[in-house]
């Protein structure tokens, strides 16, 4: 009996969105609404995130602007974006939040492809992880006597074959996010 490898295929899938998720919020020069995901608000002594209390708009591509839909939260929003690690000074009127984001320096765009490089490689742990995972349920059924060592072999590059092909997928994606990044 083989390995039923599309459970840990759709792990892998799992990494691979989370990583896509994570690049999301590496801001490449473009302003993007994805960059606020991470940020919570303290809102009446609840962590809130900031798309549950705001419309997100980016009316320019060097823009944001966050409008509340509860006025009186503006100052916590503003705060918690000043708190955050997104480097970037918020500009309150009292009714919106205005966030322009800066073209990016060669160093700043350097330091990026660097963030994007180390988080490809943690979500590549990921999916290593999953293989072990994987191999270690071969090893098992191996020794219960579930599966022949025929099976065993076949089993483990039938999940080899899925690591190299997602760590393809991620590597691609991360040179993608590393291109739209040095392009700006």
């Amino acid at each position: 009996m083989k390995l039923d490898v599309s459970l840990y295929e759709e792990k892998m899938k799992k990494c691979i969105a989370a990583v896509e998720r994570e690049f999301g919020t590496v801001r490449a020069g473009r302003a993007s609404p994805t960059v606020l995901d991470r940020i919570t608000v303290d809102y009446y002594g609840a962590q809130t995130p900031i798309q549950q209390l705001a419309q997100i708009s980016t009316p320019e591509p060097r823009l944001l602007v966050v409008s509340p839909w509860d006025p009186k939260c503006v100052k916590e929003i503003e705060k918690a974006i000043l708190a955050s690690d997104l480097g970037i000074t918020p500009q309150n009127d009292g009714k919106t939040i205005r966030l322009s984001f800066p073209q990016p320096t060669e160093e700043r765009r350097k330091e990026l492809t660097k963030q994007v490089s180390k988080i490809a490689e943690e979500g590549k742990v990921a999916v290593r992880n999953v293989r072990r995972d994987a191999m270690d349920k071969i090893k098992a059924m191996k020794k219960n006597g579930e599966m022949t060592e025929d099976e065993q072999k076949i089993s483990e590059d039938e999940v080899q074959g899925l690591v190299n092909d997602y760590v393809k997928k991620m590597d691609a994606i991360a040179a993608d996010k590393n291109k739209e990044i040095m392009s700006f």
